[in-house]
């Protein structure tokens, strides 16, 4: 392998090198200043080699101090896209220096023949000049473009094509240099302008009901941004705003009580809570009498009546015990924050709201009347109590005030668009928030559905329990593997690490790879297969990426070594392109933290799995004699782009929640 060898100290970068020279070189002038030539003693002579000699001495000290405090060199990945729209800013701006804010656009090229990134500025720089009164052609701004382009490190060479298409090449040492320091530095996250606070709502199932698989996207959707939000470097608090309080909870209540009288003393054994649930609710239908004790228990519980706290403590106990089970299946971390917890502030938002003069009553309800939506929120209902919109409030109210949000993020179905759009409204016709300053959005999703494209239920029209359709998965991965005979490879415990990471990554994947807005058909057979953008497939692709440092004898610290003294050399056609792909990274997370759209991510990561292929299949990584199968020879540098495609790989696995195994 060719070895760069380096003559600069470690640590230094070209700035420092140069400061480093330049201090060297001044005071060799300092020293030549003592001993000035002739020995002339001239007081005005002297007194100008000392103001020299003084003014010297400053700089050096200047220097100095520049030197021990210039920052490190980062270890942040590069973003290629964003370094070319730097460069090509400053050139659309010396070349259309009358345009306050001129269009800019750089994208990855998608034909290799013409290059790897291409800047599309130009035809819209002619479109605005046009509507100036200024004609000019496209191809003629090209140009000024690429004549103002700045010297930089990236561009190898430009193009114009077509009406004015800048077709960018870029240095392959460049690249190179950037695969180095991925590997030497690990996948790091891009360099972070300001650490945000960030809040994500997601699942939120409710108490006393079983999470069924309506829980599913929200659950998966939401612990995936979170993830990403925590890699790029910012404080994420992730909520669940679960159902846990309201009028069902009287029947309950009422239905305790008659169940497990002793329910004071002695835990009640609730083990099936659904069906607990259900009685209670056959009762409060059918029985006047029980409607009215459910009626009571609500008003005792709302008056914070210890027996009754104590009563809706053990319920919600039971159900989070539940809950849990499904978070540690698909591990989600998570921190319970419930409708009660906002009991108390809204009756302070009803108060602001009423000091503000905002609210109108209308047949006993006080509702809230916000510009440009159709429907108002109801803040009080006719009989004093509180509504979904009123919790809504409160939460958003405290995410911005007591937390002190900068992003916060809802993961809720499409369905609920409508009723965030006037709760956001609303919270911004009061004064809570800037949109131009604080981010609160709706992250909205379809629904899931059955092979038979209706809304995915059992045989019996029942809601899918979400515990069951994970055992489901564990099942039908378990029949994969064995079906692939890994039964007779691996040990059990390997096995059973190799069903839960097929079964749970590919139930995520299968979600996480569909564009959120949309429906998605939930099916076992398509998420198992190990041919197309599935789970299955990248899966295997990465097990077999990481067997070939096993198959060269490699250790880590081989590797490590290879990565800071081997050069990652690009000359072969897939070798490019795979390291192109690698490096595109940080571009990818950039657009997903603009949009939050995960399946591009997905897409990414089955992109770079067959450029991958096509690289392997071309590119000898170790070669092994035919006869004896020992290692006669290891291509240390397509070596090190298979370590690099892993690496990118397993953080993009760990983003989407994923967890791969080593054998498989």
């Amino acid at each position: 392998p060719h070895v760069v060898l380096s003559d600069s100290p470690p640590g230094l970068n070209r700035s420092s090198l140069f400061q480093e020279r330049e201090i060297r070189s001044l005071s060799a002038e300092i020293e030549s200043l003592r001993r000035p030539a002739g020995g002339t003693s001239e007081t005005s002579r002297l007194d100008q080699l000392r103001d020299e000699n003084a003014r010297l001495k400053y700089r050096i000290n200047v220097l100095k101090r520049s030197l021990q405090e210039a920052p490190p060199p980062s270890r942040a990945m590069t973003n290629i896209n964003q370094r070319l729209q730097d460069v090509f800013g400053v050139a659309i701006r010396a070349a259309c220096p009358e345009l306050d804010h001129p269009p800019l656009s750089v994208t990855p090229n998608q034909q290799a023949k013409f290059g790897d990134y291409q800047c599309n500025s130009a035809m819209a720089l002619a479109q605005v000049l046009r509507l100036r009164g200024v004609k000019v052609n496209p191809r003629e701004i090209a140009e000024k473009i690429v004549q103002n382009l700045p010297d930089n490190e990236l561009i190898q060479k430009t193009e114009i094509a077509g009406p004015g298409f800048i077709n960018v090449h870029l240095k392959r040492t460049f690249v190179s240099k950037l695969l180095s320091s991925l590997l030497i530095n690990g996948v790091q996250p891009p360099p972070l302008t300001s650490r945000k606070k960030v809040v994500v709502d997601f699942s939120s199932p409710n108490i006393a009901k079983e999470m069924h698989v309506g829980h599913l996207r929200s659950t998966i959707i939401g612990d995936s941004m979170c993830r990403l939000f925590e890699f790029l470097g910012h404080d994420v608090l992730r909520l669940n705003h679960v159902g846990d309080w309201g009028t069902q909870f009287g029947m309950l209540l009422a239905h305790l009580q008659d169940k497990f009288p002793n329910y004071l003393n002695e835990s009640p054994p609730i083990g099936d809570l659904q069906a607990f649930y259900k009685e209670s609710k056959k009762r409060f239908d059918e029985d006047e009498d029980f409607k009215r004790r459910a009626y009571q228990c609500v008003v005792r519980l709302q008056s914070r009546d210890p027996d009754f706290i104590r009563g809706w403590n053990l319920i919600c106990d039971v159900s989070r015990s539940e809950f849990q089970k499904v978070y540690d299946c698909l591990d989600v971390s998570i921190v319970e924050r419930g409708e009660s917890f906002y009991q108390d502030l809204m009756v302070d938002v009803v108060q602001e709201l009423e000091d503000k003069g905002l609210l109108q009553e209308d047949e006993g309800r006080r509702l809230l009347f916000v510009p440009g939506q159709s429907v108002p929120l109801t803040v009080v209902k006719s009989d004093g109590g509180f509504t979904y919109d009123t919790s809504d409030l409160a939460a958003l109210r405290q995410r911005l005030r007591d937390e002190r949000a900068d992003v916060i993020i809802y993961v809720v179905d499409s369905g609920q668009g409508t009723h965030f759009s006037v709760v956001f409204a609303a919270a911004q016709m009061i004064g809570w928030y800037d949109p131009q300053v604080t981010r609160v959005e709706h992250a909205g999703f379809g629904v899931v559905l059955g092979e038979d494209k209706k809304k995915f239920k059992t045989r019996s029209g029942d809601t899918v329990r979400l515990r069951d359709l994970l055992d489901e998965g564990l099942r039908r991965s378990m029949d994969k593997l064995k079906e692939k005979e890994r039964d007779k490879v691996l040990t059990p415990a390997q096995l059973a690490q190799a069903q839960r990471s097929v079964a749970f990554g590919c139930i995520k994947y299968a979600d996480l790879s569909h564009n959120r807005i949309n429906d998605y058909v939930f099916s076992f057979d398509k998420m198992l297969d190990d041919r197309g953008n599935t789970a299955a497939y990248l899966l295997y692709a990465f097990t077999r990426i990481r067997s070939i440092a096993r198959l060269a004898d490699l250790d880590e610290a081989a590797l490590r070594t290879a990565a800071e003294t081997c050069e990652v050399q690009l000359e072969h056609e897939k070798e490019w392109k795979l390291g192109k792909c690698i490096l595109r990274f940080p571009e990818i997370l950039h657009k997903i933290l603009d949009d939050l759209l995960l399946h591009t991510l997905c897409d990414f990561l089955y992109e770079l799995a067959t450029t991958f292929t096509e690289f392997y299949d071309s590119c000898y990584c170790v070669e092994k004699d035919r006869q004896t199968g020992a290692v006669v020879k290891v291509n240390l540098w397509r070596l090190l782009l298979c370590e690099a495609t892993a690496a990118v790989m397993a953080k993009g696995f760990d983003i989407l929640g994923i967890k791969p195994v080593s054998r498989m």
